[in-house]
């Protein structure tokens, strides 16, 4: 998981840094860095479905309001992680409801540290699947962005080209 997280992140920047020579390697290094936080979201999906936790679906109450949060570090996203769980206890919601995303896989007999845990893990699964959706879809239209730039103003070389061509043509 840390790796495919690290890709995405270098990939972002090494086709950011390539641009300026390449716009196709660009959109490639985008494309790998898309690709690598798919595999990351897989990766999470896994992890909530071997520990019996649910994916909130696309219109989560709670899907929606960190999307519209548009936090900017991952100790806000964690923040406002401690700050809905705590939420939740205060009135009464364990999971139990769908809230949360617990199952009713866990028995009266498991201690509160350990259902808590289990809420926590939850809620930043689902955290981090969201984050990272936005992030791929954000990739998405950028890489549409690139490819249109690229075919319309062609790359570093098509353009060094076109400039050679023009001065052959008229010394």
């Amino acid at each position: 998981m840390v790796q495919a997280a690290r890709s995405g992140v270098q990939n972002i920047a090494e086709g950011s840094k390539a641009s300026a020579t390449s716009k196709k390697t660009e959109i490639k290094l985008t494309n790998v860095a898309r690709a690598s936080l798919e595999e990351l979201k897989l990766d999470y999906e896994d992890f909530l479905r071997q520990n019996g936790l649910v994916q909130w679906p696309p219109d989560h109450k709670y899907r929606k309001m960190l999307a519209a949060k548009r936090f900017r570090t991952a100790d806000e996203v964690a923040a406002w992680i401690q700050w809905i769980c705590l939420e939740d206890e205060l009135h009464g919601r364990d999971g139990q409801n769908g809230q949360s995303g617990l199952t009713g896989r866990h028995s009266s007999n498991d201690s509160l540290r350990a259902r808590q845990s289990s809420v926590y893990a939850c809620m930043a699964a689902n955290a981090s699947l969201t984050l990272i959706e936005i992030a791929c879809n954000l990739l998405t239209r950028q890489i549409a962005t690139q490819a249109k730039a690229f075919e319309e103003k062609g790359g570093f070389t098509e353009r060094l080209y076109r400039v050679r061509t023009s001065k052959r043509e008229n010394p």
